[in-house]
């Protein structure tokens, strides 16, 4: 009889386990290209003026309640700088249209969805690229390829001050629409001429960087 009644039991549906529970996943905007850049080449006002840039320019565009930062990295003298993949928090991460970028930070890096038509500002606008005029496509990163900040053998400038420097110095830029010159990193395509906005034209950039929110 015991065995009848657990049979029975056993053969009734539990509320809510009748199928996987569906979650809705956030697709609201977690990235973009600022729009237009400060005016001051390279001088960001140092990771924490570019940070509330982001924030700036996403309230400005209706996303509120998101903690942002830049993807940019930085160097010190003896060690390694900030990495810009340490500032970003762990995905996923969506354009202003809610097109997935990518899901986590190994495959923002290996294999992320960055192209021109999905690598939107922050009003889901195309940034210019190579063919258009002029051509911005050069994005600021001062990061290697894989995210992290440059090692100390690495002398020359590659963040502009540390995102201070609207005259000497170099940064490293990605390619957002992944053409040009034979290379078509993403975030670590060559290093500009200087840093002064007119340098930063002059290799195909105006200033750009890109925005992160760490959906914390």
């Amino acid at each position: 009889m015991k065995s009848m009644i657990t049979a029975a039991l056993l053969a009734i549906p539990v509320l809510g386990m009748s199928g996987p529970i569906a979650v809705a996943q956030d697709t609201s905007m977690s990235f973009f290209i600022t729009s237009v850049g400060l005016g001051k080449g390279g001088d960001l006002g140092g990771l924490e003026g570019a940070d509330a840039y982001c924030s700036q320019l996403a309230e400005a565009a209706g996303t509120t309640g998101k903690t942002w930062r830049a993807y940019l990295s930085t160097q010190e003298q003896g060690k390694r700088g900030i990495s810009a993949r340490d500032r970003i928090g762990a995905g996923p991460w969506h354009n202003a249209q809610g097109v997935l970028i990518a899901t986590n930070l190994d495959e923002l890096h290996l294999n992320p969805n960055i192209v021109k038509s999905t690598a939107l500002d922050e009003n889901g606008d195309l940034v210019k690229g190579r063919g258009d005029s002029p051509n911005e496509h050069d994005i600021l990163t001062g990061t290697m390829s894989d995210g992290t900040a440059y090692f100390p053998r690495e002398e020359a400038d590659r963040t502009c001050s540390n995102w201070t420097s609207s005259d000497e110095g170099s940064a490293t830029v990605g390619h957002h629409d992944r053409h040009g010159g034979g290379n078509t990193s993403w975030n670590a395509a060559h290093n500009s001429r200087g840093c002064s906005q007119e340098a930063l034209t002059q290799t195909g950039g105006a200033g750009l960087f890109m925005c992160f929110a760490t959906n914390e």
